[in-house]
């Protein structure tokens, strides 16, 4: 596989080598070893999650206090997804910025978000399917959201707005500036720290 890193520090895009023949196709999607080489660090999952959505669904953007957050490595085994990255680690340089990475079920590609960073995706497709593997189980009074429509921030979600399907919870999320004043934001400087710790575990 490859893995390359995102321009949000500590998120990375991999892309597995599929093996295809006349019975159908085999790969790899997730390696521990390939990306510790990256990271600098093993990576303790401790839960799986998969949802299904309609085309046109927002999901996010989520988030959870640091330390431990949750790491995700995230994948589409069926349909096709358009999945962000934002950086909200106040203090970050690449603060309020995001980056994204096309999941589907062509060329099968993953992504990887370390701890602290917020994560969102658009469902492109019907019934798009989304897999991700975490390093800690749903703990709801560490979880966070902000506005996925925050002008602010400007993601791109390749659809039109009015398509757009979003869940209240989400939709009456702060805006980054409205978290930020609020103080749930991680700052780069815990965010650093905490993934200091983990790879001196490695």
């Amino acid at each position: 596989m490859q893995i390359r890193e995102l321009s949000i520090p500590d998120s990375y895009e991999i892309t597995p080598k599929q093996f295809g023949d006349d019975r159908g196709v085999f790969l790899e999607w997730y390696r521990f070893d390939k990306l510790e080489e990256v990271v600098g660090h093993s990576i303790d999952l401790k839960q799986a999650n998969t949802s299904v959505s309609k085309r046109g669904s927002v999901r996010g953007i989520h988030f959870a206090d640091i330390p431990p957050s949750q790491a995700k490595y995230v994948t589409a085994p069926h349909g096709a997804v358009l999945d962000f990255v934002i950086d909200i680690r106040v203090g970050s340089p690449t603060f309020g910025q995001w980056d994204s990475v096309l999941l589907d079920d062509k060329d099968r590609r993953a992504i990887y978000i370390a701890e602290g960073l917020g994560h969102c995706f658009v469902a492109l497709t019907e019934n798009a399917t989304v897999s991700y593997l975490v390093t800690d189980t749903f703990n709801p009074g560490r979880e966070h959201g902000i506005n996925p429509l925050d002008p602010e921030i400007g993601l791109e979600f390749g659809i039109d707005l009015s398509e757009a399907l979003l869940s209240p919870k989400d939709t009456d999320a702060p805006s980054l500036a409205e978290a930020a004043a609020s103080g749930i934001l991680p700052s780069w400087e815990a965010a650093r720290a905490y993934y200091e710790t983990l790879n001196t575990k490695a």
